[in-house]
Parts: structure tokens; C-alpha cells; sequence
């Protein structure tokens, strides 16, 4: 593709670890996913096409030509499955939800839950979002040192609870945020048997894995129950209305029990805790990038942001929206897409054994040196309408092909609609003299650390 032609302008690099200057050995290399995986490629990776190498004596390639990573996300999608350690680190959170399904049950899942996410129902998922919003914001005061993560993510918690069940999740919320706490300081890091093992073969790690499924599941019926309760009379109000209406088109069935128990937990933890992180990057980027959130805040201010006006305000959130493309550029919450080879491939000449694994790094795609222009520093104009847009397989925060993120419409209305609502109200900075925050990513990018944010009045 050509890269990206912007006009000059004092442009923000924001904080981002050095690549190695070379290939990490391979025990550096389970150690790093298991700590930082944003350390585990060289800084020739961000140059190369495909970055070949062997771990542990199985074939790996990193792919950053768009049109290898087309032949493996979409052309021979199924000739590509996910790790191992993929699916024991994601099933206790998403059982056999639409993240993990494959074959017959995946197409299965993925046609009846494609119509709760068509157009015509961002309308009404866009009010819940400004509803949440308003009444989120209006709980914020100026203050000299607030978590805003932690904001954040008790905002996009309440967000996915409105558009999932209309009901607020201050019942539900603390048990859910500490549930997920925990998987993610233990049982979410990958371990060196979760990488070599069959999944079949179960080891330590999955014991704690079994107990904590069971606690999650416990938790997944008792929102279901507690939603049940409310009763529904009329058209559909929220998400589990139209999950729970979807039948086969061909059989005329619905989900069993279980298969919603299971979509509930994937929209839950894919609703709220990436779209979380998005929104603290794009945060930081704006309290880095004074003159940006300047603008930000001037467009958020010329719209009603009302909840009856939210769908239509989304189409004039232009810059809002840019922000949020390209702090997804920078910081992709999904750093990392593995696929384990089923049957021989060949990827530029790379023969392509059964069990190679494939990866696209979203983090090493978006910097690569020949995709963009100056791929380090943060510009949101290169995703406005009248700008060029990257080609379609070199920009990937939602994945790509048939099993490219459902929300994803969803997710970027939410998060351009909290960023208006928010920096409308406030100005955000953080404390002279703060260290930068860096990334780190283990299943998510995250923030090494949740610094104190200062919010004053507009």
C-alpha cells in the first residue's frame, strides 16, 4: 500500500517500549507473553513482510503483508485455528461463545447473532450508551487526582449492563471487576504448558481455570435470572431482548440456555473490557496532545449529545472518532491474533507445516515502517473522511474476515460517545512532572500502571 501523505505539523510521540534489537531467545520469548508481549519481536520485525523464525522448534511466522494476513484471516480461514493456550485462557471466561466456536457451531452462532448488530439497532444501543453517559459524567467533579482506568472501566461495566439487560450493575459490579481482576493477575498469562500441551491434556493452570469457571458461570446465570425478573412487553429494549428472540434461520430454533449463558459472558467481556482500555489510551493521548482535546471538546459542545440525539450525533463526532481510530492504531487492546496451522500452507515462499503458528500483531502493523507515514506518532487526521484510509488488512483493532469482531460498530459508537461527553465537561491533565505511562500487554494492552488524572471544569 502507499503510505499515508499528511501535511506537517508538531507532531506527539507518544510512550512505546523499544523493540529489542534482536530475536529474543526462546525461553525470553515465553517469558515476554507471559509479562509484556509488546517486547517479544526484534525491530527488523517492524520492517519484514513475514518475521520467520523457530520456537522450541515449531515454525513461527509474523505476517505484515496485507495480503498474507488476507490469506490467513480470510482466504484459508480454516485451515487456521486458534492455540492452545488461546482457548484455555479465553473458554472460562467465554465457554463456547461466538470468540471460541469453530466450524458448524461457529456459522451456526455467527448467523443468528449477525442481526443484533445490523444498523437498524444502533439507535437504540446508542441511547443507552448517552443515558449511561450523562449520568456517569454527572457523577465526576473536579478533582486533583482521579483513576480515571478505573473510571473508565466501571462506566463501559455500566454501559454493557444498559444495552445487555437495561438494568444498572452496581449489584453486580464489584464481584464481576474482581472476578476479572484475578483471572487476569494468574490464570489470564499464558504458561509455558499452556503452549506446548493439547488442550485436552489439562496441567495445573487449569485447575485453578476450572474453579474460577465455575464462580464466572455462577455470576452469568444470576444476571440472566435477575434480567429475567424485569419481564419485557413490547419491541425489543436491549441486547439479550434480541439475543434471546434470534432463532436459525433454517431450523427455527433458538439458543439453548447454555449457548446465551455463553454469548451473555463473550459481549460482557469483550463489551466492556477492551473498549475500556481504548478509551484510557485515547484519554492519555488527548491529556498529551493538548490541542487535539481542545478539538475534541469544541465538536463535543457544537452537538446535542442527548440520548434521544446520540445516533445522530455520532455522524458529526468526526475528529472524536479519529481520535479513537488512530489511539486503536497505537494501542490496539487485541496486540496479538495467533492461529496454529490445521494442514500445510505456504506463506511467501515459507512452507507452512501443520502446528506452524501464524501471527498478526496488530502492535507491529500498525507501526509498521512501510504501512505508514511516520507510524509512531499520534495523528488523528489520517483517519478523517477526506484523508486516505490504510488498507484494510493493515489496520486490524477488530480483526478481520468472518471472525472479525461483531461489536464492532458498537464499540466505536461507545467509545467516541463517552470521549464527547467526557472531555466536553472537563479538562483533563495529569500531574507536572508524571512519569509516562507505558504499555504493556499480556492478553490485553494495558497500562504498566493506573496513574491519577487531574478533571477541572470547561
Amino acid at each position: 500500500m502507499t503510505a499515508i501523505s499528511l501535511p506537517e505539523r508538531p507532531l506527539l510521540v507518544p510512550p512505546a517500549p523499544q523493540p529489542p534489537a534482536k530475536d529474543p531467545n526462546w525461553f525470553s520469548v515465553l517469558a515476554a507473553f507471559r509479562t509484556d508481549g509488546l517486547r517479544v519481536w526484534p525491530r527488523r520485525a517492524y520492517e519484514e513482510d513475514v518475521h520467520a523464525r523457530s520456537i522450541m522448534g515449531r515454525p513461527t511466522y509474523l505476517l505484515n503483508d496485507p495480503q498474507l494476513i488476507r490469506q490467513v484471516l480470510v482466504d484459508n480461514d480454516a485451515n487456521y485455528g486458534r492455540s492452545p493456550a488461546g482457548i484455555r485462557i479465553l473458554r472460562p471466561l467465554m465457554g463456547d461463545g461466538l470468540l471460541l466456536s469453530r466450524g458448524e457451531q461457529w456459522r451456526h452462532q455467527r448467523q443468528m447473532l449477525a442481526p443484533t448488530f445490523t444498523p437498524r439497532n444502533l439507535p437504540m444501543l446508542s441511547r443507552h450508551i448517552a443515558l449511561t453517559c450523562q449520568e456517569g459524567i454527572e457523577r465526576l467533579h473536579a478533582t486533583e487526582g482521579i483513576d480515571l482506568l478505573d473510571f473508565l472501566q466501571q462506566i463501559a461495566l455500566e454501559i454493557a449492563g444498559r444495552s445487555m439487560f437495561s438494568m444498572e450493575m452496581r449489584k453486580f459490579a464489584p464481584e464481576l471487576r474482581d472476578l476479572i481482576r484475578r483471572y487476569n493477575r494468574r490464570l489470564g498469562r499464558p504458561h509455558l504448558t499452556d503452549q506446548i500441551l493439547p488442550v485436552r491434556v489439562k496441567n495445573w493452570w487449569d485447575v485453578g481455570r476450572f474453579w474460577f469457571a465455575r464462580q464466572w458461570v455462577d455470576l452469568m446465570e444470576r444476571l440472566i435470572e435477575e434480567r429475567r425478573k424485569t419481564g419485557r412487553v413490547g419491541a425489543p429494549r436491549d441486547l439479550f431482548d434480541l439475543m434471546d428472540d434470534v432463532a436459525d434461520p433454517e431450523s427455527g430454533v433458538g439458543f439453548t440456555a447454555r449457548e446465551l449463558r455463553d454469548q451473555v459472558a463473550t459481549m460482557i467481556m469483550a463489551g466492556h473490557e477492551t473498549t475500556a482500555l481504548a478509551l484510557f489510551w485515547a484519554c492519555y493521548l488527548l491529556v498529551l496532545d493538548r490541542e487535539s482535546q481542545e478539538r475534541v471538546a469544541a465538536e463535543a459542545r457544537s452537538i446535542d449529545l442527548d440520548p434521544a440525539s446520540a445516533h445522530e450525533a455520532l455522524s458529526r463526532l468526526t475528529f472524536t472518532r479519529a481520535v479513537v481510530q488512530e489511539a486503536l492504531r497505537l494501542y490496539p487492546p487485541a496486540y496479538v491474533i495467533v492461529r496454529q496451522a490445521i494442514g500445510p500452507d505456504e506463506l511467501a515462499g515459507h512452507p507452512v507445516p501443520p502446528g506452524s503458528i501464524a501471527y498478526v500483531a496488530p502492535w507491529v502493523l500498525h507501526r509498521h515502517r512501510r504501512l505508514w507515514r511516520d507510524p509512531d506518532v499520534f495523528d488523528p487526521r489520517q483517519f478523517l473522511p477526506d484523508a486516505v484510509q490504510p488498507d484494510r488488512f493493515a489496520y486490524l483493532p477488530f480483526g478481520t474476515g468472518p471472525r472479525s469482531c461483531i461489536g464492532m460498530q458498537f464499540a466505536l459508537a461507545e467509545a467516541v460517545l463517552v470521549l464527547a461527553h467526557l472531555f466536553r465537561r472537563f479538562r483533563v491533565s495529569i500531574p507536572a512532572g508524571e512519569k509516562p505511562v507505558m504499555p504493556a500487554a499480556v492478553v490485553t494492552t494495558q497500562p504498566d500502571r493506573a496513574p491519577l488524572f487531574l478533571l477541572s471544569r470547561r
